[in-house]
């Protein structure tokens, strides 16, 4: 008890998670570093990049740069005008995600419908909406704990069949896109924030079950989907078709070995490694620095999980439920869109368009993912000054 209160007033003296802001800072410059090692063959050999081998260095920096002032913007809003703008964002989401699809508004990139460009900036939409997500998942699950008490149970049509139509609508333009892996990961941050807000275990029981059948009954609905989900389970027996992408992933991690090849040693950044500074930014890492890099990795990631969560118990500590509630949503958003990502690269998993939070190359994805951790920052700064019986 007397060591519990000296951790909790040693962490009401310091004004912020220093250890988050140490771990976030780490996983930008490591992603810097590494998007520039594995873009210099394919900037330096395309026209589109003038020819330039820091082209994609430049504009990940940016990204990081606009990442950072709109962290820090977000730092300045308290969560409770999070809490109120939550149903707002998360409608603007669902507009971004409908102008995706109108042709001549949105792009159009390698089959896929998922960006908006505006004055030679690309957004999208899918990225913004794991944010909205999490805002909205949290202050649902307070709105549905006022209904349950006001009924005295959780009645279904109250309570559960709303976010079952909103995640509905939200699902089928994601597939419309088709952007299967954000779909998987803004499901996993509603049904985990639900959980944790108390939904029933009955009710999530049913959850649990339904949502794999409904996906497998969108894999095997979709030619598309089904040739990815085989390719997934054999790459070797089509590495130049169907397996090609995952088969060169395998072999830059099997040239990794234990402590890698050297920084900017990668041979399958090549030409050989499709999206090798975006979704597959895993494979370079273990190709230049091995199983150590990785590792490294892993463990930065485990960090910010870990801290996500404590401070998700600490406003729970403090009775500041919407606080709690999505700072364990971003935890869970972050962590499992990096598990996907990581499985992805090592074959344990089907290939999805996935970044790698912080580290992949993509504006909205730098972006959002600093907005997330700015939020993080937010909500553990009042949790302290809430401790130190200051304002917030």
């Amino acid at each position: 008890m007397i060591a519990a209160h000296a951790h909790n007033r040693r962490l009401a003296m310091a004004q912020y998670d220093e250890m988050l802001l140490w771990i976030v800072l780490a996983l930008l410059t490591f992603g810097l570093v590494m998007v520039y090692s594995a873009s210099i063959a394919t900037a330096e050999a395309s026209k589109f990049t003038g020819y330039r081998a820091e082209y994609y260095l430049m504009r990940h920096g940016l990204f990081i740069l606009v990442g950072m002032m709109a962290g820090i913007i977000a730092f300045q809003i308290s969560l409770e005008e999070w809490q109120k703008l939550a149903p707002y964002l998360f409608c603007f989401g669902v507009v971004l995600l409908a102008l995706v699809l109108i042709p001549g508004v949105g792009r159009e990139v390698n089959g896929s419908r998922r960006w908006l460009s505006f004055l030679g900036i690309n957004l999208q939409p899918s990225e913004l909406m794991k944010l909205f997500a999490v805002l909205y998942a949290a202050q649902y699950a307070i709105r549905k704990g006022s209904i349950k008490e006001k009924l005295g149970k959780e009645k279904l049509s109250a309570v559960f069949l709303p976010m079952l139509a909103v995640m509905a609508l939200v699902g089928g333009l994601l597939l419309m896109e088709p952007d299967m892996g954000a779909l998987i990961v803004i499901c996993t941050i509603a049904m985990c924030t639900l959980f944790l807000g108390g939904f029933s275990l009955k009710i999530f029981g049913g959850l649990v079950i339904g949502l794999p059948v409904l996906f497998a009954a969108l894999i095997f609905s979709s030619p598309y989907r089904m040739q990815r989900v085989v390719g997934f389970m054999d790459p070797w027996a089509d590495p130049f078709g169907k397996g090609y992408q995952l088969s060169h992933s395998l072999i830059a991690f099997g040239r990794g070995e234990w402590f890698g090849v050297g920084l900017g040693g990668s041979v399958q950044k090549l030409f050989y490694l499709p999206e090798a500074h975006t979704d597959f930014l895993l494979a370079v890492i273990a190709e230049e620095l091995g199983f150590a890099g990785v590792l490294v990795l892993i463990l930065l990631f485990t960090g910010l999980i870990s801290r996500a969560f404590a401070i998700g118990r600490q406003a729970a500590f403090l009775d500041r439920q919407y606080a709690a509630l999505v700072a364990l949503g971003l935890g869970v958003w972050l962590g499992a869109q990096a598990f996907v990502n990581i499985g992805v690269n090592m074959g344990i998993l089907p290939t999805k368009g996935l970044t790698l939070p912080f580290l992949s190359f993509g504006g909205s994805s730098i972006v959002v993912s600093c907005v997330a951790a700015a939020l993080l920052l937010r909500i553990d700064w009042e949790n302290r000054r809430i401790m130190r019986g200051q304002s917030i």
